[in-house]
């Protein structure tokens, strides 16, 4: 209930500028009376709370594809006001008639749904070179996080976990945000089955708001290894996985309680981008994490930007490196726009041998 409150409250905010102004400008501009204004304008202005508090449950018929054009409103009304708003000097100069302005716009953000859409089925494989004195052999491991299965369909998983089978990997890490749906059946999850090698989870931020009980099921039925506060052992590597949290100490007070074996490679999997000083003051090797999308669609890569100092990419802290991978999958609209979703494939080789 509180999480809906907060949704509700955050949504009723950002009504106006994202979904209330660009409608009813671009209705002024190509000159619609009042009813045909109101007509469009209402549906449009209430779509994101209906189909988020009433519909989102609803994976059928006639309602799916509501919810996905909900979506695709969800994803292109930020790009429409950032074009809008500049457009705006040009028609109050009269350079250019509001009507013609408006079908430029209108022509212009459809175009950039479309190539969003193509750019979020298509995740890249990224290689991520690092050098280590604990490794006496290379290793090399894949990271997905961000699938968000029920957000994404179960073909979706097919293809990203083709990527990854298709790779020589010794193990795949799962960084949280798997599912994002309830009741998403241990078939839609199938994939996972394809796998050659151990797979290890951490639980992200929407496992927790899900039925999270019933997931880790699933996952254990699929042969993953949930790892909650715990270590998982791998040849040269000790993997430790720690479950998300809003909490900015999560990492320091969850490795409090936990045996880093120094003699190994220890690499630590956690959903969101913090706790790099935390991680190295513990001895953490490597810290993997995703959350962040890189925005997932512009302008909202400069709020993460604003909310987490590491918001994508590589960065150290003293012997201690953090990856943030700008996920694999996409929440809410499928769609990329100033992002890519990726598979993260981690070359890490003995110091003696990087050049």
């Amino acid at each position: 209930m509180r999480r809906r409150t907060q949704f509700l409250l955050v949504a009723l905010l950002l009504q106006i500028p994202l979904f209330a102004y660009p409608v009813l400008r671009l209705c002024n501009w190509l000159g619609m009376d009042t009813w045909t204004t109101m007509a469009v304008f209402i549906p449009l202005f209430f779509s994101q709370i209906i189909v988020r508090l009433y519909l989102r449950h609803a994976n059928y018929g006639l309602i799916f594809w509501l919810r996905r054009a909900a979506d695709l409103w969800l994803g292109i009304s930020p790009i429409l006001l950032c074009m809008l708003l500049v457009a705006e000097v040009p028609v109050a100069l009269g350079w250019i008639a509001a009507p013609n302005a408006a079908w430029i716009l209108i022509g212009l953000t459809l175009a950039l749904m479309a190539y969003s859409v193509v750019n979020a089925y298509s995740p890249s494989v990224v290689r991520v070179r690092l050098k280590s004195p604990k490794l006496t052999a290379p290793l090399r491991f894949a990271q997905i996080t961000d699938v968000h299965i029920g957000s994404r369909s179960a073909g979706f998983l097919e293809r990203v976990m083709h990527q990854v089978n298709s790779q020589d990997i010794e193990f795949l890490c799962i960084t949280g945000d798997f599912i994002d749906a309830p009741g998403i059946s241990e078939e839609k999850l199938s994939a996972l089955r394809s796998c050659p090698v151990p797979i290890y989870f951490s639980i992200g931020n929407h496992e927790r708001y899900e039925d999270l009980d019933d997931i880790l099921q699933r996952l254990a039925a699929l042969g993953v290894e949930v790892l909650r506060s715990q270590t998982a052992a791998h040849g040269q590597v000790q993997i430790i996985g720690i479950d998300d949290s809003e909490h900015r100490a999560q990492v320091e007070r969850e490795l409090a309680g936990i045996d880093i074996d120094s003699g190994r490679f220890a690499l630590l999997l956690y959903h969101r981008p913090r706790g790099l000083p935390a991680a190295a003051a513990a001895g953490v090797d490597l810290m993997i994490c995703g959350h962040t999308h890189n925005g997932q669609i512009v302008p909202f890569n400069l709020v993460v930007n604003r909310v987490f100092e590491q918001s994508v990419g590589l960065f150290r802290h003293n012997r201690t490196h953090m990856y943030v991978s700008p996920g694999t999958g996409t929440w809410g609209p499928v769609m990329r726009l100033g992002s890519r979703g990726e598979v993260t494939l981690f070359e890490i080789v003995p110091a003696a041998g990087m050049h």
